[in-house]
């Protein structure tokens, strides 16, 4: 782990990573064998929050490089993002399409250059991030208050259903952009608020209980579905995360969790592959008849995996996967080459 890293960011994207692929799991199992499990309470406590979270913690540090020279900030931020798009975009379709591919691959081929304008499956959110760090650099220069307002208004006429394109592109940008322009803009706000946070633990934990509840709540009435409290919970729950990160990363034996953080882009375009072969090993064989654990234990292999994968490949060609060559940049690497790609 590098020094420059800043400890609580990676436990918050550690449990960002580990409740989007409990999502997928929970999720996708439990229409498979039309059942209930004990995870999708947890799933559906951390609607709210979970992607909120994600693209807010991911604007962080887009202020020490927002005004970089344009070569270097289209390197940076819109085409490494688009290097693993397409990467990934090829792995899984050839995967997951294997019988299209097989049987008519000018379908397949098709469907490939329809990916590019309307994403893949799990890859939306890689796609939607390249999107987010252009439309930022293009914003820079307006008012912070302008386009907060602008992005909250995009985010209440998404959830009153007046925008509706059908186009999952603009659909989630209008729902998704202020979480991230708001962890960008509000970045020092953000940090001192997790300073604050650490620095007093047990009220801390004393408003997370309240929130917990709150947030639970809220859930069960379909307020983090509606117009304007849909934001509000978000980014209250965001607020949470970064609390509860932060009193993880006090904790020595979390330190997996930080791990899991470090390299959350591994693990988001890995998970997919060994999801897939648990539910189909679950599904198959009958096993485990709790759709709960079956979950549970999906979601521990899917992230645990990538991880391990990443490992053992991370040294030899195959590291391109997670790092991108210097033959697919525009501007050259200063410095060592990192062990991973840069975070989600």
């Amino acid at each position: 782990m590098t020094p420059s890293r800043v400890a609580w960011v990676d436990y918050a994207k550690g449990l960002c990573i580990i409740l989007v692929v409990m999502m997928h799991s929970v999720t996708s199992y439990g229409v498979l064998v039309h059942d209930w499990g004990f995870l999708h309470e947890v799933v559906e406590f951390a609607r709210p929050f979970r992607m909120p979270d994600f693209f807010l913690i991911s604007g962080l540090f887009l202020s020490r490089t927002i005004n970089a020279p344009l070569r270097d900030y289209i390197d940076k931020k819109v085409l490494h993002f688009i290097y693993f798009y397409l990467i990934w975009l090829v792995i899984e379709m050839v995967i997951v399409e294997v019988d299209l591919l097989r049987t008519d691959p000018l379908a397949f081929v098709r469907l490939f250059f329809f990916a590019l304008v309307e994403p893949y499956e799990t890859m939306w959110f890689v796609h939607m991030l390249a999107i987010f760090y252009a439309v930022t650099r293009l914003v820079r220069r307006v008012p912070v208050v302008v386009v907060f307002l602008a992005a909250a208004a995009l985010q209440t006429l998404y959830h009153l259903e007046i925008i509706n394109t059908g186009w999952s592109v603009i659909d989630r940008f209008c729902d998704r952009y202020v979480f991230f322009f708001v962890g960008y803009a509000a970045a020092a706000r953000i940090f001192a608020f997790a300073q604050l946070a650490g620095a007093r633990p047990p009220w801390t934990l004393a408003l997370l209980l309240v929130w917990g509840v709150a947030n639970w709540l809220g859930v069960q009435a379909g307020l983090h579905d509606a117009p304007g409290t849909s934001l509000v919970m978000g980014f209250i729950g965001a607020g949470a995360i970064v609390a509860i990160s932060v009193l993880l990363s006090q904790l020595k034996f979390t330190s997996l969790l930080r791990h899991a953080g470090a390299n959350s882009i591994v693990v988001y375009l890995t998970f997919f592959l060994p999801l897939k072969l648990m539910h189909k090993l679950f599904f198959v064989t009958g096993i485990m008849p709790d759709t709960g654990w079956v979950s549970a234990i999906t979601t521990t292999v899917a992230v645990a995996t990538p991880l391990i994968f990443h490992h053992f490949i991370k040294n030899t060609p195959l590291n391109f996967l997670y790092v991108r060559p210097a033959r697919f940049r525009i501007v050259p690497m200063r410095g060592s080459q990192p062990a991973a790609a840069s975070n989600l």
